[in-house]
């Protein structure tokens, strides 16, 4: 039997795929950007007859059909491995629930940890001539999630790039037991804000630590796109690129001719990344292009693959830094904003790395919509906050008014350093903390 009469056999209806589903079953959902839009909408009609069904799925770039619904809660539960400003709101509104991952593990919570999917579907660019589907532009876990999967669905979209990979980020139509094809929407878009004064300050203190030759990580928002931009702008030259998330700020750095990754130790001329997210020309850049390459996140994100890339910059994005250099990247007390991610992940590697530096990157203060100002260098933080990175994996901190490495610092140095790149309006309560804590000595200078 040839491969497209394989697929003839396995062609249904999105209606007829959602039947699949019954009350209390595990579905999975793709990741970000290749969700499956037409899948959604079949389920979303059948709500009526289901309940508590649970999908899973990360980083919503568009809302589901089956939450705009009427009362969606009773049908649907949507459990997110990292929550977009969508799943945001479904966790306040009570439909919505955030599972707690170092990201890199994701493939093994899915191999040993959680209920096998009773339906895995996702988004892939139509089958090539050997028969196999592609997972698009987010391998990220879908390999292991698909070894233990009942049903696999895979939902065609010409609109959805096909991503070369190093391993893991294919599927044969063999193992795949049904395919629905879309109305082929456009890619869900995901552009960055525009670069504050204050981003643009922090990116270029960053760009100052980063030598010829780095291999680079870049989180997701406005700072870290303000680095690439600077980037593209510099002197700086033979970068790679080993990333959790693919941006388009590595598009704009390759096509300044920045990147060329022959400096790597590891996948030598290769960028890598485990999903992508952004507008069309990064969907466009990495349609068939061999130079970029997707691989599942326990293979990007292990801190062991990362040590082998020398001098290895990896620049996050936090909510808060207290005084003992601790991390908050991910909620504000009992407030979910997105998830550990990959964050902890690269901190560990980045130091790992011969020349390695992990920055942890944030403004020096957060205003309120009220036009309150106050301090995202604190003393502690609000109960409820989760703690995405500890004391002892910190290693640089940026604000617009430094940066500092905590690496080896006692804790009266750390909150010495620390207050010195807070907000000078912040500093003088924030000394007043510190000896509260027991962390500001006599030594201590006023800063």
């Amino acid at each position: 039997m040839n491969f497209s009469e394989m697929y003839r056999q396995k062609l249904v209806s999105p209606a007829e795929a959602a039947k699949l589903v019954n009350s209390g079953d595990w579905v999975d959902m793709g990741f970000a950007a290749n969700f499956p839009t037409e899948f959604d909408k079949a389920l979303a009609a059948r709500a009526d007859e289901l309940s508590e069904v649970n999908l899973r799925g990360a980083i919503l770039m568009q809302m589901p059909e089956v939450f705009k619904i009427p009362d969606p809660a009773p049908h649907f539960i949507w459990h997110s491995w990292h929550s977009s400003g969508i799943e945001r709101k479904f966790c306040q509104q009570g439909f919505g629930y955030y599972g707690p991952v170092r990201y890199s593990e994701l493939p093994r919570y899915y191999t040993e940890n959680i209920p096998a999917a009773d339906v895995f579907v996702f988004q892939s660019p139509p089958m090539d001539k050997n028969g196999f589907f592609n997972f698009g532009i987010s391998s990220s876990q879908l390999a292991a999630a698909f070894t233990r999967a009942k049903k696999i669905v895979v939902e065609v979209n010409t609109n959805q790039p096909w991503c070369d990979g190093l391993n893991g980020t294919e599927i044969s139509i063999k193992d795949v037991d049904y395919v629905i094809e879309s109305s082929n929407p456009q890619m869900p878009q995901m552009g960055a804000a525009a670069p504050s004064d204050v981003d643009n300050k922090v990116a270029e203190l960053i760009v100052n630590e980063i030598p010829n030759g780095a291999c680079l990580q870049l989180g997701i928002g406005g700072m870290p796109n303000a680095v690439g931009a600077l980037i593209a702008k510099s002197d700086l030259k033979d970068l790679g690129v080993h990333t959790e998330m693919y941006v388009d700020a590595f598009v704009d750095l390759a096509m300044a001719g920045k990147i060329n990754g022959l400096k790597k130790g590891i996948d030598k001329g290769r960028q890598v990344y485990t999903f992508a997210a952004g507008t069309q020309k990064l969907y466009d850049y990495i349609d068939h292009n061999p130079e970029c390459q997707s691989a599942p996140v326990d293979y990007v994100n292990d801190v062991r693959v990362i040590a082998q890339l020398d001098n290895f910059i990896s620049i996050n994005n936090a909510l808060e830094v207290d005084l003992f250099g601790q991390i908050s990247a991910e909620a504000a007390g009992f407030k979910h904003i997105s998830g550990a991610g990959g964050q902890l992940d690269f901190v560990l590697g980045a130091y790992l790395s011969k020349g390695g530096k992990s920055i942890i990157c944030l403004s020096s203060e957060a205003k309120g919509k009220d036009g309150s100002s106050s301090s995202r260098i604190v003393p502690s933080f609000a109960p409820g906050t989760a703690l995405t990175g500890t004391r002892a994996t910190t290693q640089y901190v940026c604000t617009e008014y430094g940066i500092v490495n905590l690496k080896g610092m006692f804790t009266w140095q750390r909150a010495e350093a620390l207050i010195g790149i807070a907000h000078p309006d912040f500093r003088d309560q924030l000394i007043k903390d510190a000896e509260k804590a027991g962390i500001w000595g006599r030594t201590n200078k006023r800063v």
